[in-house]
């Protein structure tokens, strides 16, 4: 059945694949976007595109949100004007969407979120479920504030599902399009020990669950989009290595990567051995599972 469903940050590395998808299957999407009308419907397809939520306030209502907005968390360093940019991108952002929804005379049937295993902060080699307490540093008091404010719906009758995703493998961009040109150069490898965590998930899978959450009446809560094969840094840059060929022979030593990086390092020096299992106890189905062959994939 058609819905009209509003899009936050739909020209983004997952929205730019999840739009045309969801075009595909006859809905009707709008998208919000401060790129320009033309760049966002050669991005997302036939959409409506709208620049500013206020125009929103007062339009007749949703069937659904899907809110995928937020500055990239590792695209600068961590000053403290960049982390009130990144918690305004996606707090700020998200109260404002549901400050704005609450005002439609017909409210949305379901609002899903975006949010990030980070929520969880450095879990070390713990087994990390949608139960798992978290570790409070600043990755985990974003996502918590982040998740707060899309739960408020929930106050207006609206089925809430937070996407807490891991770090996303696809081809054209994201984290894997820095990684590959050092890789295919062989210069690439792991960080610091390698022993840490990444909770990778392939894009394609990402927009699945996204769907699922969107579809189906019973999801609700956050819910891990994460391969259901967790790997360690030193695993993940094995295989990368295999996908294009290439010996991986230079390490990031963790304390350069902390006079870069900053407080930022911990994003690559720390992780979650994160798995996906709410989503499989509701019987979501993975179509890349295994890392090799996602890899392999994204990389040809």
């Amino acid at each position: 059945m058609s819905k009209r469903i509003l899009v936050t940050g739909g020209t983004g590395f997952i929205g730019q694949v999840l739009c045309p998808k969801l075009n595909a299957q006859g809905h009707n999407l709008t998208v919000l976007s401060r790129r320009p009308e033309n760049d966002v419907r050669a991005i997302c397809g036939r959409v409506e595109a709208v620049s500013d939520l206020a125009l929103l306030r007062e339009h007749p209502g949703f069937d659904a949100i899907i809110n995928l907005a937020g500055e990239g968390i590792a695209d600068k360093r961590w000053s403290e004007q960049r982390k009130q940019a990144l918690r305004s991108s996606r707090i700020g952002l998200t109260r404002d969407l549901v400050n704005v929804a609450r005002s439609w005379a017909t409210k949305p049937t379901v609002l899903v979120s975006g949010s990030a295993v980070g929520f969880y902060g450095d879990q070390r080699d713990a087994r990390v479920t949608e139960a798992t307490a978290p570790n409070d540093e600043f990755t985990h008091r974003l996502c918590r504030d982040w998740e707060a404010e899309a739960l408020k719906l929930e106050d207006d009758g609206v089925r809430v599902c937070l996407s807490r995703t891991g770090v996303v493998a696809g081809s054209g961009g994201g984290f894997l399009q820095r990684m590959v040109l050092p890789f295919r150069l062989g210069l690439g490898g792991r960080l610091g020990s390698g022993r840490q965590f990444m909770p990778w998930v392939h894009r394609d899978d990402v927009v699945a669950a996204l769907m699922f959450m969107l579809e189906s009446e019973q999801a609700s809560g956050p819910y891990n989009v994460v391969s259901p094969n967790p790997v360690t840094n030193r695993e993940f840059t094995h295989c990368l290595a295999k996908a294009v060929h290439r010996p991986a022979l230079f390490p990031a030593p963790e304390p350069v990567l902390k006079l870069v990086l900053g407080e930022m390092a911990r994003l690559l020096l720390t992780g979650q051995q994160a798995v996906p299992e709410r989503l499989q106890q509701q019987g979501f189905q993975f179509t890349h599972p295994q890392l090799q062959e996602a890899l392999e994939s994204c990389v040809r």
